[in-house]
């Protein structure tokens, strides 16, 4: 993490500075190299010592803490504390997001007095799929050359739509609608 120190009516020491990385290292920890750049502002007005700190954290997030107290000890802790209590909630965002999954999607019921559904499986919707009239020759060619596991299809032998799957036996299955 880049960090870019600055003093206005203080003189940045190596002892302040070495504080401000020591503490600076529960953000790093918690954000687990998400975090960018840091950037912290000290001044001094009569009788209070003032650290303004921002975090640039990946994503353009941008963490921000002032931490004032009578020694520069208690200023940044202050400030650091405010940007770790930001993290955490930034971090859990993160994960839910992660758990969520980003292309499946779930039927919820609409209404919100409606019962809850028996657990099982859960309908997830895919995405759209495009039924081509072909042969039944033309679909197991279809099958075996691709990754996918079934085709659907129009078979323009009896004009009604068919899938050919693949079986776990290895060969391949044809599913068409009755006659009746």
């Amino acid at each position: 993490m880049k960090l870019l120190v600055t003093g206005r009516n203080v003189d940045v020491t190596p002892n302040l500075r070495q504080l401000i990385d020591r503490k600076l290292v529960k953000v790093d920890r918690l954000l687990k190299d998400t975090a960018v750049s840091a950037q912290v502002v000290l001044r001094r007005e009569k009788f209070r010592h003032v650290a303004d700190l921002t975090v640039h954290a990946r994503g353009d997030h941008m963490l921000h803490g002032i931490g004032e107290g009578p020694d520069w000890q208690r200023a940044v802790k202050g400030a650091i504390d405010k940007i770790a209590q930001q993290a955490t909630r930034l971090k859990t965002k993160w994960n839910a997001r992660k758990r969520r999954g980003a292309t499946a999607r779930t039927l919820e019921p609409e209404t919100v007095g409606a019962p809850e559904p028996p657990p099982g499986p859960r309908v997830i919707r895919a995405s759209r799929y495009v039924i081509k009239p072909m042969t039944v020759e033309d679909a197991t060619l279809r099958v075996e050359d691709a990754r996918e596991s079934f085709v659907v299809f129009r078979n323009s032998a009896s004009d009604s739509v068919a899938i050919l799957y693949r079986r776990k036996d290895g060969n391949l299955g044809l599913i068409e609608p009755d006659a009746d």
